[in-house]
């Protein structure tokens, strides 16, 4: 049955002048597992589109794809990585739930981005083969403590050399660990400016990480 099983709705979006239409789940309290959040803390949150995710795929469009290869981690439905391979990067979107590869597959084939590559990624278990990219991006993603860690410690693996990695949140408590792991892990990292997804006036206001290897 695929992705259809979720009987997903549509959400329309504009990135930058550019048009996409997003299928989700229409309730997603509905997909809670007790049992898997009770194994492993699994909580479907990959079935929304949040506000991170749309700063996020504003940040991509202002940068240059030529050439570049991009990452997202935890990537939900992948706005942000169906942004960027519509732009020309060569993306990759990885998550830990098959479910959201399987949603980021239904919608990348419908706004265009076919050619994008889904990767199902445990950021306790890296596989050894794991290129490096020039692009690494992850959106509200930072929920429990050891989540900053993690996602520092992944970053750090999977950066290149002179490559950037944009992280976005909208304020969550947990994010306040994200600057000391980052900088714990050998990498720099500069916290810009915390602003709405453009033309929203109400919501919260999304901190956008700028993370890099030191000079």
């Amino acid at each position: 049955m695929g992705y259809e099983r979720f009987a997903p709705v549509a959400r329309e979006i504009e990135i930058g002048g550019e048009r996409v239409t997003m299928w989700h789940p229409p309730d997603v309290d509905s997909l809670i597992d007790v049992e898997a959040f009770e194994a492993d803390e699994r909580i479907p949150y990959w079935a929304n589109v949040w506000e991170s995710a749309l700063v996020l795929a504003e940040e991509l469009v202002a940068m240059d794809p030529a050439g570049r290869s991009l990452l997202e981690l935890g990537c939900g439905l992948a706005l942000p990585a169906i942004i960027g391979q519509r732009r020309g990067f060569a993306a990759t979107a990885s998550d830990y739930e098959e479910a959201a590869l399987e949603g980021v597959r239904f919608n990348a084939a419908i706004n265009g981005a076919a050619g994008l590559r889904t990767l199902l990624l445990d950021w306790r278990r890296l596989p050894a083969d794991l290129p490096t990219f020039d692009v690494v991006v992850a959106a509200d993603v930072l929920y429990e403590r050891h989540h900053a860690e993690a996602l520092a410690g992944v970053v750090a693996r999977t950066l290149a050399a002179d490559g950037v990695a944009l992280v976005t949140d909208p304020g969550r408590a947990r994010a306040v660990n994200f600057e000391p792991a980052v900088r714990a892990a050998g990498l720099g990292v500069v916290k810009q400016r915390p602003r709405r997804p453009r033309g929203l006036t109400a919501g919260p206001k999304i901190d956008i990480y700028r993370v890099t290897h030191p000079a």
